[in-house]
């Protein structure tokens, strides 16, 4: 079994570079939703909330009260050296994880993972200008991708492997929640809106943003709608980025890691419930509960699930 200090890098350095790309993805979101309502400061206040980092940028800009700076909220998710979460931070911490459990990856994945830091950085050395935002984000995207195409052709199936697919199904859960709920439940204006053109392009948009469109449009045959692409992003067990897939994926890592070692610490049956809970209810009853209920409960349980596996496969030790 690992010493307990790799297992948590190895789970840490997956994270933080998927978090790399979930702050790109949600400043993507921003940016879309901002194209198909008028008002575009309103936007960036509910990225930041549904980023968790709304606090975090007033007190960093003293904005505690109306609408962000869009450019300010943009530069603070992407760059800025206080916000831990920031993409520059994010890959920056991939990277000084990975660094520190170089010997437990392969050649090619320490250098994707280096190539990545570099060229990212680059990127974000000041300030980007609105034009050149999607190329940037795109090259965020490609740059983790090629990240996680290393470490997925290149590593023997340790535990090591599984507590990277571990950080990785958690951290992508956890963004594709904070997704939804950035549409659902801040950016429609009134409820008087559901069905409307703007709410169908803005369900459009954030199917674009976590690069599902083409993927809705060949399953559901269908225009898109707030019912199928909740149904989709949450339940549906095909698509990568939905919670159920996630959750599929760490129940298995887990599984495997029970084999691995012997033993099955409760953060099994934790996880268990969650896959569970996500495999056993339709999107009606989900919408029944409410969309952002749900999401805000299924984002908690994710966290401490999180804890759990730091607990019993001793991260600290």
């Amino acid at each position: 079994m690992l010493l307990g200090r790799t297992a948590d890098g190895l789970f840490w350095m997956a994270r933080h570079i998927e978090r790399a790309e979930a702050m790109a993805r949600l400043i993507d979101a921003g940016l879309h939703m901002a194209l198909t309502r008028g008002a575009a400061e309103a936007n960036w206040r509910s990225v930041l909330d549904s980023a968790g980092m709304a606090g975090a940028f007033a007190a960093r800009h003293g904005e505690a009260e109306g609408e962000p700076d869009p450019a300010a909220a943009i530069d603070f998710l992407l760059r800025d050296p206080d916000n831990p979460s920031s993409v520059s931070n994010a890959l920056t911490q991939g990277r000084t994880n990975a660094r520190m459990v170089r010997t437990a990856l392969s050649r090619d994945a320490w250098e994707a993972v280096n190539e990545a830091w570099r060229r990212v950085s680059a990127d974000l050395a000041r300030p980007v200008p609105e034009a050149n935002l999607p190329a940037v984000l795109a090259r965020v995207k490609q740059a983790t991708a090629l990240i996680r195409g290393m470490v997925e052709n290149t590593i023997l199936r340790t535990p090591g492997f599984q507590f990277m697919r571990l950080g990785l199904h958690l951290e992508r859960a956890d963004t594709t929640a904070r997704i939804l709920d950035v549409k659902y439940y801040h950016l429609l204006p009134s409820s008087s809106w559901v069905g409307s053109a703007l709410d169908q392009t803005q369900w459009d948009s954030l199917l674009r943003s976590v690069s599902a469109h083409k993927a809705y449009k060949w399953l559901y045959d269908a225009d898109i709608s707030a019912a199928n692409t909740a149904d989709f992003l949450i339940l549906n067990p095909r698509m990568p980025r939905s919670l159920a897939f996630c959750h599929a994926e760490i129940s298995a890592a887990l599984d495997q890691l029970a084999r691995d070692c012997g033993a099955r610490p409760p953060c099994h049956d934790e996880a268990d419930a969650i896959r569970r809970m996500l495999t056993e209810r339709d999107i009606d009853e989900v919408f029944e509960e409410g969309l952002h209920e749900f999401l805000v409960g299924f984002l908690a349980d994710n966290a401490r699930l999180a804890a759990g596996i730091a607990r019993d496969y001793r991260f600290t030790e």
